[in-house]
């Protein structure tokens, strides 16, 4: 970790693929997920009332009410993991004690170009898509996103890397950053079709790279992971690209 040999191997395979010349390098797609971690609701306790007292005891956590019971990342954390966040992605699902992964992808395969693991909040997503942009690509781009990235700030931020930011517009009782301008080109409705690609990566990190739960407390060790499993889900579709070639 203190190397950062994940990230330097990462970059290696993104490096032969561009090699290789798969890469599209002007029109990416970024997306995040949410990775349950290894901590269970019962370990989110105040934070005034640490150890617990079946802690200092040992076995098995005692069961607990939850109910009317107002908990916040300012009162509360988890006892496991006190760097997982209680997160929900959207008003009808459940909060859930996880990380946020985030993944930058190319259009023409799929291919993943830059990734990020940061702790649950409402900005993380557009945060870690900026500085994976100015970590990543070089020059005049597009970028496809969903609705969560509609903001003003986030399409200032494109604009300022020189980014065209391709993203869904979100008119749910507001109005969207972006206008005719920009979804008039034929480009804004092809990149949105694309950028669907990017749900790919993420069931295959969940199933065959098991990140359906994290393993790992902390951070840095399922930054570590997440890294490395990106590497792999790369090497694999480089080599169903050249068979299908073959």
């Amino acid at each position: 970790m203190e190397a950062d040999a994940a990230r330097v191997l990462h970059k290696e395979v993104v490096k032969e693929a561009r090699g290789r010349r798969l890469l599209s390098p002007d029109h990416v797609t970024v997306d995040g997920t949410l990775l349950d971690a290894w901590a269970s609701h019962k370990s989110y306790r105040p934070r005034d009332k640490w150890p617990p007292d079946d802690a200092r005891r040992g076995g098995r956590n005692r069961p607990q009410d939850f109910k009317g019971e107002r908990r916040s990342r300012d009162t509360h954390a988890s006892t496991t993991d006190p760097q997982a966040r209680l997160y929900r992605k959207g008003q009808q699902q459940e909060a859930r004690l996880c990380y946020l992964g985030h993944v930058l992808t190319e259009n023409r395969h799929g291919l993943v170009v830059d990734v990020e693991l940061t702790e649950a909040d409402g900005y993380a997503e557009r945060d870690a898509a900026l500085t994976m942009l100015e970590r990543s690509v070089r020059g005049p781009a597009t970028l496809g996103a969903d609705r969560a990235y509609d903001t003003r700030d986030f399409v200032w931020g494109l604009r300022s890397l020189g980014v065209t930011p391709h993203v869904a517009q979100n008119e749910r009782g507001r109005r969207s950053a972006i206008d005719g301008r920009t979804t008039r080109h034929p480009g804004y409705a092809q990149s949105q079709r694309r950028r669907k690609i990017v749900e790919e990566v993420f069931g295959w990190i969940k199933t065959v790279g098991a990140g359906g739960k994290l393993r790992y407390l902390g951070r840095a060790h399922n930054k570590l992971w997440f890294e490395l499993t990106a590497a792999a889900y790369n090497l694999t579709r480089l080599a169903n690209i050249e068979a299908a070639a073959a």
